[in-house]
């Protein structure tokens, strides 16, 4: 069994702390295996160098939904032979997504935010479920500049979610240039399409390019409002 954290017990971090602060903070509160959950967006490859350099003892997993684009393969792959670490990886109930193409077809997701979120439900949610059973902590890329709702973003959360582990956010105070600024200097491997207009990407019929100055979530599920741009992964 996993430990559960409790909210009050989460130290208060300095707003400066960086991001390797905050991963060893949230490494010894954890307490036992701690992952990061990987989309190969660039702020997932910039937390992946920074746990290589500071060889930190952090897993990887990530979710194939079956609807990603060829670029993300792309960067997986690229991730895998530059640091040789391996990627655990998550899949969707074959079953649920057969009765969902089934009854529904390919595109309910665009009918309703009903059918949206049973559809991510289906193929995000419910791996992830099964990615986090057995850890005591995971990390993500989220930065509080991403998304209205996102503003709110602490370093360490408890996820009552997934049995009370910790989340662990290293780059929630982070801009978009803090990041473009650190993968560049480093030349990570980073996505191509986020240079053809994707500051945001997930499954391919869900994304879409944005002009420049857009907001960062808009070319997700444009054809919802932005306080719905969440697909069930980081319900808080």
């Amino acid at each position: 069994m996993t430990p559960t954290i409790v909210t009050d017990t989460l130290p208060w971090l300095d707003p400066a702390a960086g991001p390797l602060d905050i991963l060893r903070q949230g490494l010894k509160i954890a307490g036992g295996p701690v992952s990061l959950a990987c989309s190969f967006s660039v702020e997932d490859v910039v937390l992946i160098d920074l746990l290589q350099q500071a060889n930190l003892p952090v897993g990887i997993f990530a979710i194939d939904t079956g609807r990603l684009n060829e670029e993300t393969y792309e960067v997986a792959e690229a991730v895998l032979q530059r640091y040789g670490v391996p990627i655990d990886w998550y899949f969707p109930q074959r079953q649920a997504v057969e009765r969902l193409e089934r009854d529904k077809g390919l595109f309910s997701f665009r009918d309703s935010l009903d059918n949206r979120h049973e559809c991510c439900g289906i193929r995000k949610v419910e791996p992830l479920g099964r990615a986090l059973a057995c850890l005591s902590g995971w990390i993500t890329g989220l930065r509080r500049g991403q998304s209205v709702t996102r503003t709110e973003l602490t370093a360490l959360e408890v996820d009552e979610l997934h049995g009370g582990i910790l989340k662990i956010n290293p780059l929630l105070a982070w801009s978009e240039a803090d990041v473009w600024s650190y993968a560049e200097g480093n030349r990570l491997p980073v996505n191509r399409l986020h240079r053809l207009g994707y500051p945001s990407i997930g499954c391919a019929p869900c994304t879409r390019a944005v002009e420049p100055g857009a907001h960062p979530r808009s070319g997700r599920w444009w054809w919802e409002d932005l306080e719905h741009k969440e697909c069930g992964l980081h319900r808080r």
